[in-house]
C-alpha cells in the first residue's frame, strides 16, 4: 500500500508518534501511523527493522505491528516536518508575517542549521536514494510552502518528497556546504562539486544554484563513475550502425560530430569512442566544460571561463602538445569551430558535439556559424545524431493495437517492413509505477559521401542534403525509433516524446 505524504506528516506530529522521541524516529526511520480495525499498529518504515525495535514498539503500544514500507526520504521529511521542536531560527515570525528564509538568517545561524543531525541525515538519504534509484539529477526547488525534491529518472522528472518551509534554509545551506559554495551568497548563481561515498562506491556531483523567488533552486547532476564506462557495444547501436561508426572513428584525421539535445547521451557516446581508439601509441587530449568522468591514460583539460581559459584558448595550447586525437566538449562558437577544423586539416582526428535535431542539420549549423562550406566539406567525415528513449518495463508492459491516430503522426511508422508487436506501459512495483525501466539509444549515422561533399561545397540547402542522405540509405532518427517501437521495446508515446516529424523527413 502507499501512504500519502500528508498522512505521514500528520502522523509524525500526532499522538502516536509523540510517545517516541524525535531522535528515536529518525534513528530507526519509522512513524506509527494509526491503529487498524483489527487492533494492529500500522507503522511506516523505510525498510526491514531489527527485532529489538519491533519488540520495543509492541511493548510500548501493547499492539501487534503491521509494517508498510515507504521511501526513506518521505519518512525523514515527515519526521522533520512533524517535530514538536523545530530547528533553531533566529526569531519566530509575528502573526501575519512570513516565515524566516535564508535572507533573514545570519551566516553563522545558517551554518548551525545545516550542521544539525536531522538535516545532515535527510540530505544524505536524498542523495543515496537518488543513487539507488539510478537518477541522473536531483532538483531541490523552493516554493512558498517549502521545498520540493524531484529526481530525473530515465530522463523524466518525478517528485519524491516535500519539506515544510521551516527547513528550506537548512537543507539548501547543507547542500551548499557539501559543494564548497558560499552560503552567504544568495543573490547570484554558483557552481560547485561534491563527492559522495556509499560503501565502495564513490560518486561525484556537479552542483548549480540559482536565486529564485522563494530561495535558491539547486540542481545536482550525478556523475556516476560506475555507469560511465560503457563500450560501443553497450550503447544500443544496431550492429550495422556500430560497425560503420567504428570504421569512421578509426580514421587518422577529420572531424566526427555527435549531435542531439542536452541529456541525449552525447558525452557517453564520445567517451565510448575514445575508449575504443585509446591505445599506447595514441595520444588523446580532451577539453571539456567540465570534465565529467576521468578516462585512464587520457589528458583531460577543464575549461575555466573565469580565468579566461575557454575552448578556443585550450585548443590553441593542445595543438602544441602533439596529440593524435582531440575531443572538444562542444563547438559553441565560430572561433572554436575554426580551430577544430584547422586541427583536422593538419592531421588530427577531432571529436566534438553540436546541438542539432538530426545529423544533416549539423552541416548547416557549422555553415551558419561562419565556417566556409568548402572547409566543412573537407573536414567533416561523419555525424551521429542520437536520442535516449525509455524502455518498457518487462514485468508489466502489455501488448495492444494502437489507434490509427497514434500512427498518423509519422510517415516512418508505416514504412517499415515486418510484423509489428506494439506494447504500452502499465506500471508496477518493479518500475515504481512508471511503466518504464532503463533507457537505450536510437541513432542516425551520416557518413559524409563524395556526393554530399559536393552539395556542402556548393552551399546546398538542408532539404537537399537530407534528401541525398536518405537516398544513400541513411535511416532517420524517427525510423530507427519506430523499429524499437515495433519490436515492443518502447511505446509510441515515448518515441513521440523524444523525436518529431522533422527528423523523419
Amino acid at each position: 500500500m502507499t501512504v500519502p505524504a500528508r498522512e505521514l506528516r500528520e502522523a509524525a506530529g500526532g499522538p502516536l508518534a509523540s510517545r517516541l522521541s524525535a531522535r528515536y524516529l529518525e534513528q530507526h526511520c519509522l512513524i506509527p501511523l494509526r491503529v487498524d480495525a483489527d487492533g494492529a499498529l500500522l507503522t511506516a518504515v523505510a525498510g526491514p527493522i531489527d527485532d529489538t525495535v519491533a519488540d520495543e514498539l509492541t511493548r510500548i503500544y501493547q499492539r501487534p505491528l503491521r509494517l508498510v514500507e515507504v521511501p526513506a526520504t518521505e519518512v525523514l521529511a515527515a519526521i522533520m516536518s512533524g517535530q514538536r521542536q523545530p530547528v533553531r531560527e533566529t526569531s519566530a515570525p509575528a502573526n501575519g508575517a512570513r516565515a524566516s528564509t535564508a535572507e533573514d538568517i545570519a551566516v553563522d545561524d545558517l551554518a548551525a542549521l545545516a550542521n544539525q543531525a536531522p538535516v545532515i541525515q535527510l540530505v544524505n538519504v536524498l542523495v543515496l536514494d537518488a543513487l539507488r534509484m539510478g537518477a541522473s539529477d536531483i532538483h531541490v526547488e523552493p516554493h512558498a510552502d517549502g521545498l520540493r525534491v524531484r529526481y530525473r529518472l530515465d530522463g523524466v522528472l518525478q517528485e519524491v518528497s516535500r519539506l515544510s518551509e521551516q527547513y528550506r534554509a537548512a537543507v539548501i545551506s547543507r547542500l551548499k556546504i557539501m559543494s564548497g559554495l558560499d552560503i552567504a551568497e544568495r543573490r547570484r548563481s554558483q557552481d560547485g562539486r561534491a563527492r559522495i561515498r556509499a560503501g565502495d562506491r564513490e560518486t561525484d556531483m556537479r552542483v548549480s544554484t540559482l536565486p529564485a523567488l522563494h530561495g535558491e533552486s539547486i540542481v545536482l547532476r550525478i556523475l556516476d563513475h560506475a555507469g560511465h564506462g560503457r563500450g560501443l557495444s553497450e550503447l544500443g547501436m544496431g550492429a550495422d550502425v556500430r560497425e560503420r561508426f567504428e570504421r569512421m572513428i578509426r580514421r587518422t584525421s577529420g572531424i566526427i560530430l555527435v549531435t542531439g539535445p542536452t541529456g541525449s547521451g552525447k558525452t557517453t557516446t564520445l567517451y565510448a569512442a575514445l575508449a575504443r581508439v585509446n591505445a599506447p601509441g595514441v595520444k588523446i587530449v580532451t577539453v571539456e566544460d567540465p570534465v565529467e568522468y576521468q578516462i585512464p591514460e587520457v589528458i583531460q583539460i577543464p575549461v575555466n571561463a573565469r580565468a579566461g581559459f575557454g575552448f578556443d584558448g585550450a585548443l590553441r595550447s593542445i595543438l602544441r602538445h602533439d596529440p593524435d586525437v582531440i575531443m572538444v566538449g562542444e563547438m559553441r562558437d565560430q572561433t572554436t569551430a575554426e580551430l577544430a577544423i584547422q586541427a583536422a586539416l593538419t592531421g588530427h582526428l577531432v571529436f566534438s558535439t553540436l546541438h542539432t535535431n538530426d545529423a544533416p542539420s549539423a552541416i548547416t549549423r557549422l555553415v551558419d556559424m561562419g565556417i566556409e562550406p568548402y572547409l566543412v566539406a573537407a573536414t567533416v567525415h561523419g555525424i551521429v545524431a542520437q536520442r535516449l528513449v525509455r524502455m518498457l518495463c518487462q514485468d508489466c508492459a502489455e501488448p495492444y493495437t494502437p489507434e490509427a491516430s497514434e500512427l498518423a503522426g509519422s510517415s516512418a511508422a508505416g514504412s517499415l517492413p515486418g510484423l509489428a508487436e506494439y506494447r504500452r506501459p502499465r506500471g508496477c512495483a518493479s518500475c515504481s509505477g512508471t511503466g518504464y525501466r532503463g533507457r537505450a539509444g536510437i541513432y542516425e549515422l551520416l557518413p559524409v559521401s563524395d556526393v554530399i561533399r559536393e552539395l556542402i561545397a556548393r552551399h546546398a540547402s538542408l532539404a537537399e542534403i537530407r534528401s541525398q542522405a536518405r537516398s544513400e540509405g541513411v535511416e532517420s532518427l524517427a525510423a530507427a525509433g519506430w523499429r524499437v517501437v515495433q519490436s515492443g521495446g518502447t511505446s509510441v508515446a515515448e518515441l513521440l516524446r523524444v523525436t518529431n516529424e522533422d527528423e523523419a523527413a
